[in-house]
């Protein structure tokens, strides 16, 4: 295991818009222009934060996902933001992809509560795969490429079915996953739940959350194509031309929270599938835009990061190289301890610096 080494906390700071959701942020990715994209699994918006200097972040700006593509659902129905990627002058985000269950609640009696644990939901946001043209820290519906402009950029998502969309279709039929897909079983009881994206030329990777199946997490690649205008359909990839391909990943029994493009090495947060603190680790997966079907991988571990009682959950990893001036990540945390939380607008994030 290798220590990272904290170089810096960074300061959040977010006007009204999005200051109740500095104790959600899910995802986070720091893109061209020093400009850093921030995700929560409780809107169906998109934040935007400028470097103000080398420890804070301001200038908030608040994108509608809705404004650039079509939601299945109501804006207030939230599409559980988990992932953020950046490829080609396009911004990827994804949703959970999960069931969820009712939770438990101190207003209510336990027979209450009871009744409510065995309520659980899909929702319709939270099965959007999408792309948004991201040209000069700015988001588009449709937009010239900057670099050829007789190219349009266009945003789309991935096709939606009664399933969600067709990439769970498709995974219905899985020896390992079709069973959690049509069990539907909720995201944070070790079911189906998407929580880490990354994106490298024209490959997708998904990281899961859940199932772990005796321990090994998985990650799903696809590669999406343009079907109509504002959707996309799955590619047909892997050795049976099913529209995916499977990897199996070793990480001590935990799931996956979020995935980051290291040259051409696949940086891994890892923590666990259920309701739980930790423990929280980081992996390096080499060559991990490029993994072989049928091998089983065993990425190699770099650090465990903290974690606090019922607090401090870190859900989202981005590089930090060109702010720090060394090999870095920022790392941003769900429901952050109160030592965090800075006035009414601001909350800490934390940068290691990478070997």
């Amino acid at each position: 295991m290798v220590d990272l080494q904290q170089l810096q906390k960074v300061t959040l700071t977010f006007t009204n818009s999005f200051q109740k959701h500095r104790e959600d942020i899910s995802a986070v990715l720091l893109t061209q222009n020093q400009h850093l994209w921030l995700g929560s699994d409780e809107t169906t918006t998109i934040e935007r934060l400028s470097l103000a200097d080398s420890g804070k972040f301001t200038n908030h700006q608040q994108f509608r996902v809705a404004e650039f593509i079509d939601l299945p659902a109501p804006e207030d129905e939230e599409i559980d933001i988990e992932g953020l990627a950046y490829a080609d002058n396009y911004l990827w985000f994804v949703g959970s992809h999960s069931y969820k269950r009712k939770n438990v609640k101190s207003d209510k009696t336990d027979e209450e509560n009871i009744s409510r644990l065995a309520k659980v939901a899909s929702e319709g946001n939270r099965y959007v795969l999408g792309r948004i043209p991201l040209v000069n820290g700015q988001l588009y519906k449709s937009c010239p490429h900057p670099n050829n402009p007789n190219q349009q950029l266009i945003a789309a998502k991935l096709e939606l079915t009664k399933q969600g969309n067709i990439l769970m279709s498709a995974l219905a039929d899985d020896p390992h996953l079709g069973f959690f897909v049509e069990a539907a079983i909720p995201g944070k009881d070790n079911g189906f739940d998407v929580e880490g994206l990354a994106v490298y030329e024209n490959k997708v990777f998904l990281g899961l959350r859940g199932p772990v199946l005796r321990g090994w997490a998985i990650i799903l690649e696809i590669e999406l194509e343009d079907s109509s205008s504002g959707l996309m359909k799955l590619g047909k990839i892997g050795e049976k031309k099913q529209g995916y391909k499977k990897y199996f990943v070793w990480l001590n029994g935990l799931g996956i929270r979020d995935l980051c493009v290291v040259d051409k090495d696949l940086l891994i947060l890892a923590g666990p599938t259920m309701d739980l603190d930790g423990p929280v680790q980081i992996y390096r997966l080499e060559n991990g835009v490029n993994l072989q079907e049928n091998i089983l991988n065993r990425p190699k571990l770099f650090q465990e990061i903290a974690y606090g009682d019922r607090n401090d959950h870190a859900e989202g990893i981005t590089l930090f190289d060109d702010i720090s001036g060394v090999p870095s990540i920022l790392v941003v945390y769900d429901s952050p301890a109160k030592e965090r939380l800075l006035g009414d607008d601001s909350v800490i994030a934390d940068v290691f610096q990478l070997s």
